[in-house]
């Protein structure tokens, strides 16, 4: 029931939001904001099965790709920084530099490197989301509590097994923090990497239809994009929730105690 209400919640802004949309829109002759029942007309004869195999499908696996392998480099970098503080020392005034870089402006130089293939926007994705992974987890792994490092030492927990069993676990929920931040990044990522020298992906097709003045469809496929980003929300949040039942079962207990 919890699940459903959760739900419910989450759906009312955007019902709310529509709504709203297709009553505003309903009369509208202009030719670049048409009404919301022209935009869902073109939503379905433009987004079959064919054309998301096409688009949809080839965005979402580079999404994931680039996801995956700034997780996976953040968090490795990130429990590196954090547990040396000579290296925090060397390594912080570089990263900070290299956040303060969009990605956007790196992807003409990227394409230098890495071509115009699906390497280039995966790069750009990993070169997007890393940092706030990165970050998160240096200052996750930063504020492990001591007396736990110690007790676990005088287990004899050490090594890979005290990283795995003890620094990771306590740094979670900040790990958690930057993960959440970099997937919203990395779906924009995703559109503007294709919005460069590309054949197919949402950010693509979107382009081809503004400059084709194909504007009901363009709309359609902004609509999808948001629907999108919102699945990919709720999914990560369920997936969060459960990874991290402990810890909001711990938040609970000191509440109540």
């Amino acid at each position: 029931m919890n699940v459903l209400k959760r739900t419910a919640l989450a759906l009312a802004l955007p019902f709310v939001l529509f709504a709203g949309w297709w009553v505003l829109s309903a009369d509208s002759e202009n030719f670049y904001s048409p009404p919301l029942s022209a935009i869902l007309t073109a939503f379905g004869d433009t987004w079959t099965l064919d054309r998301i195999r096409a688009d949809v499908l080839p965005s979402l696996l580079r999404l994931f790709a680039g996801f995956l392998l700034a997780a996976v480099l953040g968090v490795a970098a990130g429990v590196a920084i954090g547990l040396n503080r000579r290296l925090r020392a060397v390594a912080e005034p570089v990263l900070e530099f290299f956040r303060a870089v969009p990605p956007p402006v790196l992807v003409p130089v990227i394409m230098l490197f890495a071509g115009i293939g699906d390497a280039m926007k995966v790069i750009v994705i990993v070169f997007g989301c890393v940092w706030p992974i990165l970050l998160n987890t240096v200052e996750g792994v930063r504020a492990v509590d001591g007396v736990v490092l110690e007790t676990a030492r005088s287990y004899g927990v050490t090594g890979p097994a005290r990283i795995t069993h003890v620094i990771l676990p306590s740094a979670s929920p900040q790990i958690a923090a930057g993960l959440r931040q970099a997937l919203s990044i990395a779906i924009i990522l995703m559109v503007i990497s294709e919005m460069f020298a590309a054949s197919n992906g949402l950010g693509f097709t979107i382009v081809q239809f503004q400059r084709g003045f194909e504007i009901p469809e363009m709309w359609s496929g902004i609509i999808l994009l948001g629907m999108l980003g919102f699945g990919l929300s709720l999914l990560f949040r369920l997936a969060e929730r459960r990874a991290l039942r402990w810890y909001e079962g711990l938040r609970a207990a000191q509440r109540s105690g």
